[in-house]
């Protein structure tokens, strides 16, 4: 048997993946076998998976599973696609890593931010000059799902405590830390310690100005804990927070949020 678009079809000998097309979707022209894009005249085997998409189109939800498995290894998009990732903060860093972990495929994000976008957040946050003055949760859900139309994602319109966190975010396999207020980098990470034990974490610190690219590191400061920075870098006269650098740090927090679910460390 084959399985073709989520379908189960009748295997037969010698069967190229082009000539299903010609039947299930005679204008694709992308073929993706096992979860590896192939040429339309490969020859396919018995238990196969494939699928055959057009480019350009908007894909269906099992569609868009199969594009995800065929960069990402099925494996690897398997784990990705059942995991809820927190977001706190929805500004340079919060808005990357929301995009890096929709990108991959992450079940659910649960998104949090009280601001609205302001034109000096343009030059590191991932929202557009049309977006101005919108709310951040709002503009950033609009822009995700451009970005994978099929992810669950859940917006929080309020200012975080240390107290609320474990509460919000209570359902989370990882949290990712995104705020620019050390007081609430603290509080974030407080409540985890004592209040999430089981949930991972990935703080930052030290990320302003345009310095060396290799001092920021992701460092582990207990088990299933991580702070992303150089620890040292704080914003100020002449080091500002700038695109390049806390997109940086923001790939740093996104990469390890995926080891974690992958149980890498």
């Amino acid at each position: 048997m084959l399985k073709v678009n989520e379908q189960t079809i009748q295997f037969k000998e010698n069967t190229r993946v082009g000539d299903l097309a010609d039947s299930i979707k005679p204008d694709a022209d992308l073929f993706i076998v096992n979860g590896y894009p192939v040429a339309p005249d490969t020859i396919l085997a018995d238990g196969d998976i494939c699928c055959i998409i057009r480019r350009g189109e908007t894909p269906s939800a099992e569609e868009m599973e199969c594009l995800l498995m065929a960069r990402h290894t099925p494996g690897v998009h398997e784990i990705a696609q059942k995991a809820t990732v927190g977001i706190m903060g929805l500004g340079g860093l919060g808005t990357v890593v929301a995009g890096s972990l929709a990108r991959i495929g992450i079940s659910r994000l649960i998104l949090a931010d009280y601001d609205v976008v302001e034109p000096s957040n343009l030059n590191r946050q991932q929202y557009f000059v049309s977006q101005i003055g919108m709310k951040k949760t709002k503009a950033l859900k609009e822009n995700l799902l451009q970005m994978n139309p099929y992810i669950n994602i859940t917006t929080v319109d309020e200012k975080l405590s240390e107290e609320s966190i474990p509460q919000i975010f209570s359902q989370v396999d990882v949290l990712a830390e995104c705020f620019d207020d050390p007081v609430m980098k603290a509080a974030g990470l407080r409540a985890v310690l004592t209040h999430m034990p089981d949930t991972g974490y990935v703080g930052s610190s030290g990320l302003a100005g345009y310095g060396d690219n290799n001092t920021i590191q992701t460092n582990e400061i207990h088990p299933k804990v991580f702070i992303v920075g150089d620890s040292t870098s704080a914003a100020g006269p002449g080091q500002g927070l700038m695109a390049p650098r806390v997109g940086i740090a923001a790939s740093h927090q996104a990469n390890q949020v995926l080891r974690i679910l992958l149980e890498k460390s």
